[in-house]
């Protein structure tokens, strides 16, 4: 720690100043060729992972995959204060659960350790207050031309100073990989930042700076609320003799209206929409068609298509809007691809049998709608019907899993001819060699209703509709009649005659 100081005391620091970008990139964006490439999400756990999380994660991950290279996780815990119980491992777990797992982090651990900031003996972050007036506070300085003897007066007083950087003016603008040329003006703004604390350890950005070199970091994609800060990072890497990383910052994810996504929005947290069956895929989808970084906006675009088509050269500095109105429709594509395939379908299965058991438990009169076989085949024929798994236990499809109770005065409400309906179905049923697919039984159906005077094709689907389901309104008949089978279809319509 006494040879970090020295050579932060004896370094000479540049300034830059607060606000106008130079120009648009004009070197190359991508990594130097043959350089190892390795990003790094680093996120405090002062709460659990939100979308505007993700979609950095995200960004850093196909960014890692597209150059081959390592997805860092490194939990900035240092303010103690505001840790949230669980958050730590939340972060991790939804990383996991989005499909975007952590080469490195401090569950799977890896070479570049500790990856919790706090294990490198950090304490807090800087605080970021503004002042009533919504300027960035700052310091004036007070302490920076002290003679050798007030110095010492004042060590005598308290032998444990805290160590400032010494901010000048005229530093050269840097280049972001998003915003390009840019400048800032930190020590008009600010005034001489504080990097080691009177306690022995280092603020926020110090922190930041000496991690990121220690871990190797090739390039920092953060969101550009940081980027004001990177030239006080610049000016560190250049007082301690080190290489800094490429910075790209990320435009801003706001809400559909324009306003910031806030922690206090309880349907931005992943744990929401895991719990509410909604596909992380449809997530990672959502969020990135809605920003930039890609030729042109798709859905239903899978993760190895994101990394294949990702180009940080695309991604523009205007804010990306999201629209959460629309993920039932990206989650509709995204659990269709997953029934259509053989490998991924049996997984959706099982999850539904679960989603059965919860919501109906002792109202399952026969068991044998958790047959696997019964349960692919309802979703064969929802596939595109629905947006999430959870669809199908609402009460709308609650004929599935429980015989509704009908009585036959409900019926005869819809068509006098209920007999002649009924038998006519079931003598359709006893046909020898009826294929029950949708299309033989649509066309069986059309002919149900010949010769019935006085009753209308669509009475005698409604009245079938109520038989089967206990509802007006649902799939059509045909399907429900290929969904439940011929068995229970003939139990149902039986029981109601008897009724």
């Amino acid at each position: 720690m006494a040879a970090l100081l020295k050579r932060l005391l004896l370094a000479e620091p540049h300034v830059v100043a607060l606000g106008h970008r130079v120009g648009r990139r004009e070197a190359s964006l991508g990594p130097d060729p043959g350089a190892t490439v390795r990003v790094r999400f680093a996120p405090s756990p002062t709460g659990f992972l939100h979308l505007g999380g993700l979609r950095t994660a995200l960004y850093n991950y196909i960014f890692a995959k597209k150059h081959q290279g390592s997805f860092i996780l490194r939990l900035e815990d240092t303010d103690q204060s505001r840790l949230v119980p669980g958050a730590a491992e939340n972060i991790e777990d939804m990383l996991e659960w989005a499909g975007i797992p952590p080469d490195e982090s401090p569950r799977r651990g890896g070479p570049a350790g500790p990856y919790h900031q706090s294990q490198r003996l950090r304490l807090e972050l800087l605080k970021k207050e503004a002042l009533r007036s919504r300027q960035t506070p700052r310091y004036d300085n007070r302490c920076r031309n002290l003679s050798q003897a007030q110095v010492a007066q004042k060590l005598a007083k308290d032998p444990k100073p805290a160590i400032r950087f010494r901010l000048e003016e005229a530093v050269p603008a840097f280049q972001d990989l998003v915003y390009g040329w840019t400048q800032h003006e930190v020590a008009s703004v600010e005034g001489d930042p504080v990097i080691l604390k009177s306690d022995g350890f280092p603020t926020y950005h110090l922190a930041c700076v000496v991690d990121d070199h220690h871990m190797g970091i090739s390039h920092v994609l953060r969101g550009s609320e940081w980027l004001v800060s990177t030239s006080k990072h610049l000016l560190l890497y250049q007082a301690l003799g080190w290489q800094p990383p490429q910075f790209a910052h990320l435009p801003l994810l706001l809400n559909r209206d324009g306003s910031k996504l806030s922690k206090r929005q309880g349907d931005i947290f992943l744990e929401h929409f895991a719990a509410t069956g909604f596909l992380p895929e449809a997530l990672l989808d959502i969020i990135t068609n809605c920003g930039s970084g890609f030729a042109e906006n798709q859905m239903g675009r899978t993760l190895p298509e994101l990394i294949t088509q990702f180009d940080l050269t695309r991604i523009t500095c205007h804010s990306a809007l999201l629209d959460l109105e629309k993920l039932p429709e990206f989650n509709r594509l995204h659990l269709r691809r997953l029934v259509s395939s053989e490998t991924q379908r049996p997984q959706l299965v099982q999850k539904l049998q679960g989603l059965v058991k919860e919501a109906f438990r002792s109202e399952l009169q026969d068991r044998g709608v958790l047959d696997p076989a019964y349960m692919e085949r309802i979703l064969l024929l929802r596939q595109g019907h629905i947006s999430r798994l959870q669809d199908l236990v609402s009460p709308v499809y609650s004929y599935l899993w429980t015989r509704p109770a009908v009585h036959r005065a409900e019926l005869g409400d819809i068509s006098e001819k209920v007999d002649v309906i009924a038998k006519r179905l079931l003598g359709l049923l006893e046909r020898p060699g009826l294929s029950l697919t949708q299309d033989v039984v649509n066309r069986e159906l059309k002919k149900l209703s010949e010769g019935l005077e006085g009753t209308k094709h669509s009475s005698v689907m409604k009245l079938l509709r109520m038989a089967l389901s206990g509802q007006l309104q649902g799939p059509p008949v045909a399907e429900m009649m290929v969904s439940l089978g011929p068995k229970e279809v003939r139990e149902r319509i039986q029981k109601v005659l008897s009724s």
